[in-house]
């Protein structure tokens, strides 16, 4: 219920994974769209002593293998049945505080920052995919890392207006001292998300095929929306957030699912 009120292209991704898969990742998801509402939306209520709680919950879930929050349980139950690596968790929540204190980045908070809240979440997605494979796990894991990068840095152009409005965030370390969100750092910025995406979809090519074509879906999707932004000039990411419509959604899946069919992938 939440991925599906959260996101429509990661519940369609979801879909085209094996059925095995859907309650975990679900569960995955559940747990990092609540802490992140704790640090984005939670306004007038202090978020710190929420969010610090929410934390204790969810290793007082893991240890006992059960909680009465329907999110927790579920997380803590996929957490011990995958062996979901505990500094995972705990570099999450460091990301999530991050947004408590920080409003703009430098180069090395940036990178720990998207380590925290991107690519640790694309190894938990792993550990999943490959089953208790540590072999495979080991294996593909800097993809799995380079691909939320990517999809972490494209969240922060398509949300740049509401980032920099209504929460007073600037991630893009160009811009930290009053730098200029100009052609050319825009470019610098889709130059280095593009060597993620290239990186990312070569891991997705070594995936497990019952869990390929959904991870493939999303990374369509983010793929399509970074080339609509690449092609709009920078003062439109200050006007409006960047969208793609349902109806070109399917679309791409309906593509994506005939790539897939047609060994094309």
């Amino acid at each position: 219920m939440v991925t599906k009120a959260y996101s429509t292209s990661f519940s369609l991704g979801i879909r085209f994974l094996a059925n095995k898969f859907h309650n975990p990742i679900y569960a995955v998801y559940g747990f990092v769209r609540f802490a992140d509402e704790i640090v984005d939306s939670f306004h007038g209520y202090d978020k710190r002593t929420l969010l610090e709680e929410f934390k204790q919950d969810t290793y007082k879930a893991i240890e006992k293998g059960i909680s009465l929050n329907p999110i927790l349980n579920n997380f803590a139950q996929v957490v011990n049945e995958y062996h979901i690596d505990p500094w995972t968790i705990k570099t999450f929540f460091k990301s999530m505080e991050m947004d408590l204190d920080l409003h703009t980045y430098d180069q090395n908070g940036y990178e720990e920052y998207i380590l925290g809240s991107a690519e640790v979440v694309g190894l938990m997605c792993l550990k999943v995919f490959v089953e208790g494979d540590e072999d495979e796990y080991n294996k593909l894991k800097h993809y799995a890392m380079k691909l939320g990068s990517a999809f972490q840095k494209i969240n922060f152009l398509r949300d740049f207006k509401a980032d920099s409005d209504a929460l007073g965030r600037i991630y893009f370390p160009q811009l930290r001292n009053g730098g200029s969100f100009d052609r050319k750092t825009k470019k610098e910025i889709e130059d280095d998300i593009l060597k993620d995406f290239d990186f990312g979809y070569e891991g997705i090519k070594k995936l497990p095929k019952n869990a390929r074509f959904g991870v493939y879906v999303a990374y369509i999707y983010y793929s399509q929306l970074l080339n609509k932004i690449i092609d709009m000039p920078p003062k439109a990411l200050f006007e409006e957030r960047i969208r793609i419509s349902d109806k070109k959604k399917y679309a791409l899946f309906f593509g994506s699912y005939l790539r897939h069919s047609f060994n094309l992938l």
